[in-house]
């Protein structure tokens, strides 16, 4: 039963995103939290309705803040990696690049995570090769049995940085707003 789900998330990830549910039932006390519909924090008959809720969602730490907003109503704050749930979302849309590519019969969410130069395709670390060419750098990988790579080319504007471009069986494939 979901009667009780107060608050809810999506956390993106390099490894995909991930939604997050909270249910707080104020007259029971009892708190759930669920992370891609599974489990992870069940507790029944709390009698304290305010506080903390710690968890882990991959290697990211998470925490849902409850905190009373007067009477009977409470506000519900997720925390990842300690920065608020608003301040996270900015700073992996700056971290990291996705690509949504459809390859035949198969759908792939390709992540390139810039700090690292970790890719990762559907929540799976890849095997990838590097190599400097003539205007930047080409990270070889392949999607199913088709070649890919990620291009790293300079803007040449200090403000833009580095410009990145996924191109599987020689077609570039469009950003995804996805994050």
């Amino acid at each position: 039963m979901m009667g009780d789900v107060v608050a809810f998330w999506d956390v993106p990830l390099s490894d995909g995103i991930h939604h997050i549910e909270f249910e707080h039932g104020t007259t029971s006390g009892k708190r759930i939290i669920r992370v891609n519909g599974k489990e992870v924090v069940h507790r029944d008959w709390m009698f304290k309705l305010v506080g903390d809720e710690l968890f882990s969602v991959g290697s990211a730490r998470c925490l849902i803040k409850v905190e009373p907003v007067g009477g009977f109503s409470y506000s519900y704050s997720l925390e990842v990696n300690g920065k608020s749930y608003q301040r996270f979302t900015e700073i992996q849309s700056k971290a990291i690049k996705t690509w949504i590519v459809h390859v035949r019969n198969e759908t792939f969410r390709v992540v390139l995570e810039k700090d690292t130069l970790d890719v990762w395709a559907n929540g799976k670390k890849l095997e990838v090769m590097g190599e400097f060419v003539e205007d930047g750098t080409e990270t070889h990988f392949t999607l199913g049995d088709l070649p890919a790579y990620i291009k790293a080319v300079t803007s040449g504007k200090r403000r833009e940085g580095i410009i990145h471009s996924l191109i599987v069986n020689n077609t570039i494939i469009p950003e995804s707003d996805e994050r």
